[in-house]
């Protein structure tokens, strides 16, 4: 009987294993590879483990900025020695797909694992071959995350993943159109437009009853991209879309600065046309969520307003200290490019200020960012680089108070006049962005912690106390 149950469990693990085999097997290693490599695009995946301006492709060390602290970027090259080289499928699909690596420590959501959750086999499988088969390998160290306590304790992921990764496959709706799906699952999944496009909660899960409705992250404003016609993308059109993924801009809408600009760099822009315009559908149909404040899109404030009019004259030729407001700051720094009358350049290369979502927003973060620190986006053979006015700056540094009188300026000219930015504001946005209370209450929590162990150890001896004069 046992050698019975042996030998059919034994041709069942080889019924098993030849359907797996006959899967992988439907496509050739190299179409296997292509595939993979497509996965990698959509997933952006070089973004993040690239460091920019020279960095060794999938070698990791690029700095991510969270609310928490830096979290670098590991090695994901099949190197033995820093990289992936020694993980099999399986653990490679546990990191991709749950955030644990092999050696069983967990990853920071960072890593939009809680997207990637979404991925299919196949395209797991696709991803695998291409980075063990066709990404050199690259002997690079990885630079270690050190994060503040509590959050250096990577166990402490194991709850956090209870509350907020949803563990599963993407299933397709069968009611819909397999273009929706396709969306669907490039959006939710590979794309993870979610994890920078959903706000979050106390404890940074995505708040999913909010989804795509709009977040910071760090000093930029990932933007409402529900259905919404007024605080969303309802009022654009499929066509517009798809030449914004592809390119970054459209005139008289948006164009992509900060993360968005390197999802459009290093992702967006090399998928199938057939993709851009699955998202593009499925966008234009997620729930509506509008944000109160807003009262029109934010594409459609503003218009031409000639700034040297109202300078004309006001001082002598040799005047020096004269940059003094927002109109003059504005004059000497910004009307070169974005022209006089806040038109833009010709090509527009250089946006009109006035209908344009970031000087339209409710949220002047973008804005106030893109002069901060600059935007630089490379998309076919065109470089876009709007020069950074931050402390580095090869054109002018600016401090706060200069930033905002500039923004105060475009907001009230160009933009949502409802809108005020503060020297505050500039500096929150210049230090990183705004703080969650989580991270606003992290120097407090060792000595809570300590305090509710005394407190528990105090509860323990007075029971016992008790408990022993009750035997008496």
């Amino acid at each position: 009987m046992k050698k019975l149950i042996g030998t059919s469990l034994f041709s069942l693990f080889l019924f098993t294993a030849g359907v797996c085999a006959s899967e992988h097997a439907s496509l050739s290693e190299q179409q296997w590879i292509e595939k993979g490599e497509q996965v990698a695009i959509a997933s952006d995946c070089q973004a993040c483990h690239t460091k920019p301006e020279g960095g060794k492709p999938f070698a990791g060390g690029y700095g991510i900025s969270s609310p928490m602290g830096m979290i670098y970027s590991t090695n994901i090259t099949p190197s033995t020695v820093d990289g992936i080289g020694k993980y099999s499928e399986a653990e490679f699909a546990r990191a991709v797909r749950d955030g644990i690596r092999a050696d069983g420590s967990h990853l920071y959501p960072a890593m939009p694992y809680t997207s990637y959750t979404k991925l299919s086999d196949e395209d797991i499988h696709a991803l695998y071959v291409y980075f063990m088969q066709a990404v050199p390998a690259i002997d690079e160290e990885n630079i270690p995350t050190e994060l503040p306590f509590p959050f250096n304790m990577r166990f402490a992921m194991l709850g956090w993943n209870m509350m907020f990764l949803d563990k599963g496959r993407f299933e397709p709706d069968s009611s819909k159109s397999d273009q929706w799906n396709r969306g669907a699952y490039l959006v939710n999944g590979p794309g993870h437009c979610d994890t920078c496009h959903t706000p979050r909660n106390l404890l940074m899960g995505e708040d999913t009853g909010k989804a795509f409705a709009g977040g910071m992250v760090g000093p930029w404003y990932a933007p409402n991209i529900t259905s919404d016609a007024i605080s969303g993308i309802g009022g654009w059109s499929n066509a517009q879309l798809v030449e914004y993924l592809k390119t970054g801009r459209v005139t008289g809408k948006n164009q992509a600065a900060g993360g968005m600009a390197e999802a459009v760099q290093n992702s967006l822009q090399y998928l199938p046309e057939s993709d851009l315009q699955a998202i593009a559908l499925y966008l234009k149909s997620t729930t509506p969520v509008r944000d109160p404040q807003d009262t029109q899109p934010a594409d459609s404030f503003g218009k031409a307003l000639n700034v040297e009019i109202d300078l004309r004259g006001q001082h002598p030729s040799t005047a020096n200290n004269t940059l003094d407001s927002g109109a003059a700051l504005f004059s000497g720094n910004c009307a070169s490019c974005h022209q006089p009358d806040g038109s833009g350049s010709k090509n527009q290369a250089y946006p009109s200020l006035f209908n344009n979502t970031a000087t339209g927003s409710s949220n002047p973060a973008n804005l106030v960012s893109a002069i901060l620190f600059g935007v630089d986006r490379k998309v076919g053979d065109e470089h876009i680089l709007m020069p950074h006015f931050g402390p580095q700056s090869y054109v002018n540094p600016l401090n706060d108070k200069q930033i905002a009188l500039i923004a105060n300026y475009v907001l009230h000219s160009y933009g949502n006049p409802a809108v005020t930015v503060s020297e505050a504001d500039v500096a929150e946005l210049r230090a990183g962005g705004p703080v969650p209370l989580l991270a606003r209450l992290q120097p407090y929590m060792a000595p809570a912690m300590i305090a509710a162990v005394i407190v528990l150890l105090a509860l323990i001896l007075v029971l016992g106390r008790k408990r022993r004069k009750t035997k008496k």
